[in-house]
């Protein structure tokens, strides 16, 4: 009896210490996304550090992660590279690189016009993006219901930008364009890398993505904000700022692969929402954002809207998990069945002989 108590307590024991590990991944992922979300614009804001320059911005993250990725992959082996042919890599990675590049400048440059709440509602778009696109390529097909509630998104959003108080036409024209290419790259992924078997965690995606992202962004670059820096003599590069912020941003990826890795990517959605309304209080409690009634009654459509989507498709893959256990089951029963009936064939053999 003593031993089924002690039993029943290490039992216990585990499954606290396995929820605690997973709030701890959630907590690191938040904390790593609203350090890097607010350290951005803090840069790029020309109220604020005024250094409105987001190609050199984004090219700096690319060259810290491809180097530091780099060193993890090749130099200390602690991940282990993805097989790829040369034939791969130009077809899939760098049409997938080339997305992410522009994604990035565009949702960079959208901190020097927009407020870090207003930006947070307009990606509330994403799943419409993102299904949107899946449809249009043929990777998912057109539903119904799934298009109300994506209507019922795109509305609250909508109501949200109305009652935006520093509503600014450019700033949501580059949101929205880093939405659409970051949605593009998500049904991009799963067509031409998962399709064929290729899974790529974050240090291997950064390993072979970052340098091609880096590649691409040196062209606009050169034209758009190199003659502005060159001319800029009193900026002087400050390894402080950018070498933490680069550091932020590295570290939010390790913390991606942790949290999918050990929980799933549901309670990523659902960290993300959560991360949405911190920021949203933390930009009008501190960065003294104007946040209006409206601003967050439309937000809350749109945040209602996402909370069913993602509880559709959580239904949709435990339905298909069933379904898939149950033509196992009974595959197995019809395996037993025809061994069963082998069996009674033979010794029916036997007894005539």
């Amino acid at each position: 009896m003593g031993k089924g108590g002690s039993g029943s307590g290490s039992l216990s024991e585990g499954v606290v210490k396995k929820i605690l590990l997973s709030y701890t991944y959630v907590a690191i992922w938040i904390f790593l996304s609203f350090t890097v979300i607010v350290y951005n614009k803090y840069i790029l804001d020309r109220k604020l550090y005024n250094w409105p320059f987001p190609i050199s911005l984004t090219m700096i993250h690319m060259s810290f992660c491809a180097a530091l990725a780099f060193i993890l992959v090749k130099v200390l082996k602690l991940v282990e590279p993805v097989t790829m042919s040369r034939d791969l890599y130009l077809s899939s990675v760098v049409p997938i690189g080339a997305l992410y590049s522009v994604s990035l400048w565009l949702s960079n440059s959208a901190y020097i016009y927009l407020s870090v709440s207003f930006i947070q509602m307009l990606k509330a778009l994403m799943p419409v993006a993102v299904y949107s696109i899946g449809v249009l390529l043929k990777k998912d097909g057109f539903k119904a219901d799934t298009m109300v509630n994506m209507l019922s998104i795109s509305l609250g959003v909508g109501v949200a930008a109305y009652g935006e108080a520093k509503f600014d036409a450019w700033g949501v024209v580059l949101q929205l364009g880093a939405v659409a290419f970051e949605a593009t790259r998500l049904v991009m992924i799963q067509i031409l890398l998962t399709s064929k078997g290729i899974q790529l965690n974050p240090i291997t995606s950064l390993y072979y993505v970052a340098p091609c992202c880096l590649a691409f962004l040196f062209v606009p670059w050169i034209f758009v904000e190199f003659p502005v820096l060159r001319e800029t003599s009193s900026f002087h590069f400050d390894f402080v700022i950018f070498g933490t912020n680069s550091l932020c941003a590295f570290a939010l990826n390790l913390a991606v692969f942790l949290l999918v890795g050990k929980t799933s990517a549901l309670t990523m959605n659902v960290a993300g929402v959560v991360k949405d309304w911190l920021l949203i209080a933390f930009s009008w409690s501190v960065i003294k954002d104007t946040v209006t009634p409206l601003n967050l009654f439309g937000y809350g459509l749109a945040f209602l809207g996402v909370a069913y989507y993602n509880h559709s498709k959580l239904q949709a893959l435990k339905a298909k998990e069933a379904q898939k256990k149950a033509t196992q089951a009974d595959e197995e029963a019809g395996r037993l069945l025809e061994q069963r009936d082998g069996d009674g064939i033979g010794e029916k053999r036997d007894s005539q002989a």
